[in-house]
């Protein structure tokens, strides 16, 4: 087994075969998890309903082929979140960066995301969305609502801050690209 895994890694380091891993877009409802996974996949804006179910579609993401997963937001759905923690390679907790009155409940799921032992050595990136509304807070406010202080990128578990608007084309590649990087 250890000579497969060897081969299959060096064939991913010299760009031969494809990474897989396994990606968790999570965040509180209306945070914009469906509308980044539309826009990854079809590079198109369209309406989408709030998530009732788990969606899971894949993504060519750089040199990796991933199996996303929208778990949705709304309370019910936060409660199955870990029963896709098995395997995944890497968290995307994503944050309205406008809806202020949210802070405080988007600060306990991640909280929470960072203290499950299932989760302990998954990098995790952090998407600041909608920074094209005028009421989005700064980088700088929004780490400090969130609780993520400078220098998370260096601990155990990687976890970096990226602000982002998925409208606007901005921001979340860079972040995926952080996050494929580590996986």
């Amino acid at each position: 087994m250890f000579l497969l895994d060897y081969l299959h890694g060096t064939l991913v380091y010299w760009g031969l075969m494809r990474k897989k891993c396994k990606l968790l877009f999570l965040g509180l409802d209306n945070a914009g998890k469906s509308t980044l996974l539309i826009r990854l996949q079809y590079d198109t804006l369209r309406a989408v309903p709030p998530t009732v179910h788990p969606i899971s579609q894949e993504l060519l993401i750089g040199n990796s082929r991933c199996a996303t997963f929208d778990l949705g937001g709304h309370q019910q759905a936060r409660r199955l979140w870990k029963d896709y923690f098995p395997d995944a390679s890497g968290v995307v907790f994503i944050v309205d960066a406008a809806d202020r009155q949210r802070f405080a409940e988007a600060r306990a799921e991640l909280g929470a995301l960072l203290s499950m032992d299932g989760l302990a050595d998954v990098p995790l990136v952090v998407l600041g969305n909608k920074i094209d509304h005028p009421d989005a807070v700064s980088e700088d406010q929004l780490r400090l609502q969130l609780g993520i202080g400078w220098g998370m990128e260096t601990c155990p578990r990687p976890v970096h801050v990226f602000m982002c608007s998925i409208i606007m084309r901005s921001g979340y590649r860079e972040a995926l690209e952080w996050l494929i990087d580590l996986i």
